[in-house]
């Protein structure tokens, strides 16, 4: 099979997975032809990464809890609410930062295990509960900032969650040497880490991509981590907020393709009933994805609250539904059962990247809703298209 049939034969088979790069490089390219060049500066880059910060944390909590074929909408108000709490734990509280940071995500884990325990052991329905608790927080929210209204908040520490960046050892030609490293070190640990892949696929006599295809694929994507790396090295380096969404995907990743937990929670999002009588604990495995939702919600209202550098009363408004949208774009099935961490960050860069994009360009506010709603039906008549076409196939 020569190289075209190869390349033809993997998009055929794997256009589910592969659309949403190739939406965001297209969105990607129209944006800077349009633009002038202005999306692609480092600026931007760095901007349209530290805005998406905390929509991919929350995503990625909600992928797990899709493919379990549930929904929670109150996670966008749970943001504001902790990040409210946090605010009011340092300003009036005079808590450290990272001690109210610590307190945060304990009240976030409590909070999801709770409606975890709504759900998985007495039987309510996750969207009752959730519609409860958006409701319910929202009205926290509003009496927790009654009294002072917006929430200043000054510690640096605190707010160099969302606007900050990692130390630097020197610059050489106005580039920042230690992004430069990390890039380098994640192309080197991207390399070796398909390398080992590949030989354990081989080993199981698992069907492979050809050698010249895998050198290909391993130039192409080390090519986009070092291009990334370059333009952030020649802005200001990596952001804090990108150093936290990286290790939530490192963790999540490593969760749902390593270990038991993930094997099981694709088995209930499969068929529930199947993977019962397999022996999965399906009322445990839903707990504990409602519970990791509540801490990735207090997570991504931390970081919302330290870009903004205050807690307002109108905070995380709509967050529930952008982090929906990005991960049913990046992949996760209407149905339930399959999803991936990281197609879900990709959902997350492209949604924000239009609003970037069409912000950058001037285009109304109510244009931009429209064109999301858009995005988010198209990509689930793709899922569905695809998923028909694979049975028929």
């Amino acid at each position: 099979m020569n190289l075209w049939t190869e390349t033809k034969t993997l998009l055929k088979k794997n256009i589910r997975d592969y659309g949403m790069y190739i939406a965001l490089a297209a969105i990607i390219v129209i944006f800077s032809v349009s633009t002038g060049g202005d999306f692609i500066s480092p600026r931007n880059i760095s901007n349209w990464i530290n805005q998406t910060g905390y929509i991919a944390v929350l995503a990625v909590g909600m992928t797990l809890i899709l493919i379990i074929r549930h929904i929670d909408i109150s996670v966008g108000f749970l943001c504001g609410f902790i990040g409210a709490i946090s605010a009011i734990l340092m300003t009036q509280a005079h808590v450290p930062a990272w001690l109210s940071i610590v307190l945060s995500l304990l009240l976030g884990l409590v909070i999801g295990m709770f409606g975890g325990f709504l759900v998985a052991k007495v039987g309510v329905p996750s969207f009752v509960v959730t519609l409860a608790g958006m409701l319910a927080f929202r009205g926290l929210l509003l009496w927790v900032t009654e009294g002072t209204g917006t929430i200043i908040v000054s510690d640096e520490g605190y707010n160099a969650l969302g606007n900050g960046f990692i130390p630097d050892i020197g610059t050489v030609n106005g580039l920042h040497i230690l992004t430069i490293l990390i890039g380098v070190l994640t192309i080197i640990f991207y390399i070796f880490s398909q390398i080992k892949t590949r030989n354990n696929q081989l080993q199981y006599h698992f069907q492979v991509l050809s050698v010249p295809m895998f050198v290909i694929k391993l130039i192409f994507i080390s090519l986009i981590i070092g291009y990334i790396d370059y333009i952030l090295a020649g802005f200001k380096g990596i952001s804090w907020t990108l150093v936290v969404v990286a290790v939530v995907v490192a963790i999540y990743s490593f969760i749902l393709n390593k270990t038991p937990l993930g094997r099981h929670i694709y088995g209930v999002g499969g068929n529930a009933q199947a993977a019962e009588l397999a022996g999965v604990n399906v009322k445990k495995v839903t707990f504990l994805v409602f519970a990791s939702m509540g801490l990735l919600a207090a997570l991504a209202g931390i970081l919302f609250t330290a870009r903004s550098k205050s807690a307002t009363p109108t905070a995380g408004t709509a967050f529930e539904m952008d982090a929906i949208a990005a991960a049913y774009v990046g992949g996760v099935s209407a149905d339930g059962g399959v999803g991936k961490v990281t197609g879900s960050i990709v959902g997350a860069l492209v949604m924000s990247s239009l609003m970037n994009g069409m912000n950058l360009m001037g285009i109304g506010i109510s244009y931009q809703y429209i064109i999301k709603g858009a995005i988010l039906v198209l990509a689930v008549i793709f899922d569905i298209t695809t998923r028909k076409n694979r049975k028929v196939d």
